[in-house]
């Protein structure tokens, strides 16, 4: 259980058998009674945000949620399949449920997948990832505006806007939560 004091950003808790994220809080004392504790809350089942006060010192349970290192292996229909790293079972999660993180996937590449007492919620991907463009159009020999950006697609079928001067076969670094450039490896 935790209490209302160990509440931070980021902190996972139990409301009434549902898992929630917190996503804001603050402490504050009305002019008459005890303390309170007011939050913003993510629902982890289905991304709605929602607002709870709480009594200082309350007690909420702590969901049943792990982390684990897996890989994935291919795509099967609307399905990602992953592989336990240590016991070497077979894990599908719907793709619809990574919120486009799965644009980023490249077979054996390891991920964190976030489980919720035994269901798969999330994959969590490292903050940028080296990819091999496939596609954009050639840039001009001299072009050098800065600023100026086109379409590529990467090897793994994402689309993102990179500078001109990036060609075929470029190796770049992209941040995978906001999507964009940060430069050629």
């Amino acid at each position: 259980m935790y209490s209302t004091t160990d509440f931070r950003k980021g902190l996972k808790i139990e409301i009434d058998g549902t898992p929630f994220e917190i996503v804001e809080f603050q402490h504050f004392k009305p002019g008459k009674g005890g303390a309170m504790v007011r939050t913003k809350l993510r629902n982890l089942l289905n991304d709605r945000v929602v607002d709870n006060t709480f009594r200082s010192g309350e007690k909420v349970g702590r969901p049943d949620m792990e982390t684990r290192e897996m890989q994935y292996l291919y795509r099967e229909g609307d399905d990602l399949v992953f592989m336990d790293l240590t016991t070497y079972e077979q894990l599908h999660i719907a793709e619809d449920t990574t919120d486009g993180k799965a644009g980023f996937l490249k077979e054996a590449q390891q991920v964190r997948v976030l489980l919720y007492n035994g269901k798969p919620l999330d994959i969590d991907l490292p903050v940028s990832l080296v990819l091999e463009v496939t596609d954009t159009e050639p840039g001009a020999k001299g072009d050098t505006v800065s600023n100026v950006t086109k379409p590529a697609t990467l090897e793994t079928g994402i689309v993102i806007g990179v500078p001109i001067f990036v060609n075929i076969g470029d190796r770049v670094k992209v941040d995978t939560r906001t999507r964009d450039y940060l430069g050629r490896e």
